[in-house]
């Protein structure tokens, strides 16, 4: 299960340098400045004009906007699907004013990636893919072969989640969600994504070495060669899922990364 990768996928990510040429507009919004009153009151109310400069200080509208920072879902919208398919909570376009989360936030955002209804088919999809290649020749063919894979493929995906994206990051206080850098080359933008497999922000906002993918991605692994059977128990089998687990999550930094550019695309054809 671990080791198949869709050819629609491997398509969409070698079509992402031509879709991405295209880069995101800045589209700064011109502050509104109040307009200036020349009515001038009379003395009896000469104190007045304190009490309305107060209120419309321009200071006092900016923590709103600050705040208005989700946790758990893209700047493009709430879950906005890559690809308009694939789930993709916990992805944020600025990374400027954002409140770390919390423990149970984590855990809130892996429960939405696991059980998002696109999940089931997409596993299914995978299974099948499985089947008609006879990975994992151990699980059989028919029916039943199929429910192991699809089983173990789903088991796969819900304790990588959780480990990656939950557990590691409460314990080692990480921030699991990925950062787009949104701008800069092609080139550029490609490294960075997938310096995220080894960089990481902290809760507090500092980079660190991203504890959370390299433990959670071997843990997973391991609790992964505990329903296997036949012969794929071994330290090699546990390191080549390891691998394979890594990879999937680096191409999904690149689709995270470029998805807002192809976003924005096809909106421009249609």
């Amino acid at each position: 299960m671990r080791k198949t990768l869709p050819a629609a996928i491997i398509t969409l990510l070698l079509c992402i340098p031509a879709l991405a040429q295209q880069q995101p507009q800045q589209t700064a919004g011109d502050p509104e400045e109040p307009a200036q009153q020349v009515f001038m009151p009379p003395p009896a109310v000469q104190a007045a004009p304190a009490q309305k400069s107060d209120s419309t200080k321009p200071s006092q509208a900016k923590p709103a906007a600050a705040s208005n920072v989700s946790g758990n879902a893209s700047s493009v919208g709430p879950n906005d699907r890559l690809f308009f398919i694939l789930p993709n909570y916990g992805t944020l376009e600025n990374s400027e004013h954002v409140q770390p989360l919390t423990p149970k936030q984590k855990f809130d955002v892996q429960l939405k990636n696991c059980f998002d209804p696109v999940v089931f088919p997409y596993v299914a999809f995978l299974a099948g893919i499985s089947q008609a290649n006879d990975s994992d020749p151990e699980y059989g063919q028919g029916a039943l072969g199929y429910a192991r894979r699809y089983g173990a493929g789903f088991l796969d995906s819900t304790d990588e989640n959780f480990m990656v994206g939950a557990v590691y990051p409460t314990l080692f206080r990480e921030d699991p969600r990925y950062f787009q850098m949104g701008k800069g080359s092609f080139l550029r933008r490609t490294g960075y994504s997938v310096s995220r497999i080894f960089v990481i922000r902290t809760d507090a906002g500092n980079s660190t070495f991203n504890f959370s993918e390299i433990l959670g991605s071997a843990t997973a692994a391991s609790i992964g060669s505990t329903y296997r059977s036949g012969d794929e128990r071994t330290v090699g089998d546990i390191a080549s899922d390891w691998g394979t687990l890594i990879g999937w999550d680096t191409v999904s930094n690149l689709m995270k990364e470029f998805w807002p550019d192809i976003h924005r695309k096809f909106q421009h054809i249609t």
